[in-house]
């Protein structure tokens, strides 16, 4: 199973659903990194499930245990293993679609694969995995960090409400002030209702998350094949939802025409080399120019509604999927700190393979 990420700063996350626990192996992280505990929590309390009426109502605290790898609040350059447990299961909630199969979940292709599958909240395959990346992702935060870059992801479009501004015309600082994590106040309230009313309806509803990275420097990414916004690309449609995955101009650029999308060049006062537009999205041959990294991860509906859904089950009989348990109507509130973590662990690991790409 495909559970490994990364060539130089390398993560396997393991774990259930309704399992024990999840976690996360790190190996590459470079010692003498000071391990703010803090902040990883921090960050794993921004995914964390329970957070307002429009999110699932599991209450798990996802607080963390260091098993190896830290030694004086200070990374000791060997594998660094976090545990997160799970304290909220409620496995009963899927007994009755054990032999079934939902619509739109990964049931059908896991029995197919494995000829096995946990059914319980869909085992390998729920969400709940991506709290492992979250932490291994705050700690690729504090590597870059270092290097003074920052990540910065938030919501821009709940179904059909969409921000009409870009990044660089909004207050980034106001994405953790609501529920939504939109940095438009008036935005926010608006698709926080609307969640709600599609909530109460039984249904769900897909949106985009946004990011920005900005003080990365030109010269990270490895063509030909794991360009930068290849491997971005990669590391973000791996989250569990995610159906699309655009940076810079994206599909937008093509009414444009090449003397309208080239980003010329300048030198700035300090003679540093910067682009006068950024179509590029920050990224030129598959490598970082220095320009701001921005893109766009389209989050569909929620597989999981409360609705009866006519299906089939293992043995190929017609079957009634009916929806129970404790799920998100929109996901896409607490996918912003895993995007912001899968960004993370994709820069952290072309930081490191940049150092070995001439002497």
């Amino acid at each position: 199973m495909g559970s490994t990420y990364g060539k130089i700063f390398k993560i396997a996350t393991f774990g259930e659903s309704h399992g024990a626990g999840i976690g996360v192996i790190i190996e590459g992280c470079p010692a003498g990194i000071a391990f703010d505990s803090d902040f990883i929590q921090s960050e794993l309390t921004r995914r964390k499930p329970g957070q307002s009426r429009i999110t699932t109502q599991r209450k798990e605290a996802d607080e963390f245990e260091v098993l190896s790898g830290v030694f004086e609040g200070k990374t000791t350059g060997t594998p660094i293993a976090l545990i997160i447990r799970n304290e909220d299961q409620r496995s009963k909630d899927y007994s009755h679609i054990a032999a079934q199969y939902r619509p739109s979940h990964a049931d059908y292709t896991y029995q197919v694969k494995y000829g096995v599958r946990d059914y319980r909240g869909g085992g390998r395959s729920s969400a709940r995995e991506t709290a492992a990346r979250v932490a291994a992702g705050a700690l690729a935060k504090l590597l870059l960090m270092e290097m003074g870059v920052s990540i910065q992801a938030y919501v821009s479009q709940v179904g059909r409400l969409k921000l009409a501004k870009t990044y660089a015309e909004l207050d980034l600082t106001e994405t953790e002030n609501n529920a939504v994590r939109c940095p438009d106040p008036v935005m926010a309230e608006q698709m926080f209702e609307y969640i709600d009313s599609v909530r109460k309806q039984g249904d769900s509803v897909g949106g985009v998350v946004s990011c920005v990275i900005k003080g990365a420097p030109a010269g990270w990414g490895e063509p030909v094949f794991d360009k930068l916004h290849a491997e971005l690309g990669k590391a973000m449609l791996s989250i569990n939802a995610v159906k699309g995955f655009e940076y810079g101009s994206g599909f937008e650029g093509v009414s444009l025409l090449g003397s309208q999308h080239n980003d010329a060049f300048y030198i700035d006062d300090n003679q540093n080399i910067h682009t006068r537009t950024n179509h590029s999205g920050g990224i030129q041959g598959g490598i970082s120019n220095g320009e701001d990294i921005y893109f766009n991860v389209a989050f569909k509906p929620v597989a999981t509604i409360m609705q009866d859904q006519e299906s089939i089950d293992q043995n190929g009989d017609i079957a009634v999927v009916q929806g129970k348990g404790r799920h998100d109507p929109c996901v896409v509130p607490r996918a912003v700190p895993i995007v912001e973590g899968m960004a993370a662990l994709v820069l952290a690991d072309f930081y490191l393979r940049n150092k070995s790409s001439r002497i």
